[in-house]
């Protein structure tokens, strides 16, 4: 696969074999593409998360509300979240294809029907988005206490104009 636009007609080898060309590939799970849009790999695990959720909607009769949020979280939303700080959706489709995989399992719920509340506070659930942000929040957190390998400095650069932090030391 080739990244990047110029040079794009180059034949690559490896041992004096020529590798075939290719503009998708599938590493650990996570789709790849040569253009860098994470569309495909949006619709493989809304694919994947939609099987999951008719497994259950076919299985499971009795349906009550822990019960449903306990499957969400343990069979399908792994799914959703897996790797996502690699491949993290950047259109606003791609988001709004994932987050209908939570609005679809809502409405599998029976007792959320008629309720005056949003059905996301009302099962104590966050939007994807709101998941994903917080993550990468955790991560830089972690970068800037130095708990992470990577640290803070080689991914930021800090301001020297800016001496403080609105009135705090640190």
């Amino acid at each position: 696969m080739h990244v990047g636009k110029s040079k794009a007609n180059l034949k690559y080898s490896m041992k004096g074999n020529t590798l075939q060309k290719t503009s998708l590939e599938k590493d650990l799970g996570v789709i790849i593409t040569d253009d860098g849009k994470t569309s495909s790999q949006c619709q493989c695990v809304y694919n994947r998360a939609i099987r999951i959720l008719g497994m259950i909607n076919m299985t499971i009769r009795y349906r009550e509300r822990w019960i449903m949020v306990r499957l969400y979280e343990s069979l399908v939303r792994l799914h959703l979240e897996y790797c996502v700080s690699a491949w993290s959706p950047h259109y606003v489709k791609d988001k709004q294809l994932l987050e209908r995989v939570q609005h679809i399992f809502m409405r599998m719920i029976m007792d959320l029907t008629g309720m005056e509340c949003e059905r996301l506070k009302c099962l104590n659930l966050w939007t994807l988005e709101e998941r994903q942000n917080r993550q990468d929040m955790i991560e830089v957190f972690k970068m800037y206490k130095g708990f992470a390998r990577l640290s803070i400095d080689e991914l930021f650069e800090k301001d020297a104009n800016i001496k403080g932090t609105r009135g705090h030391t640190k």
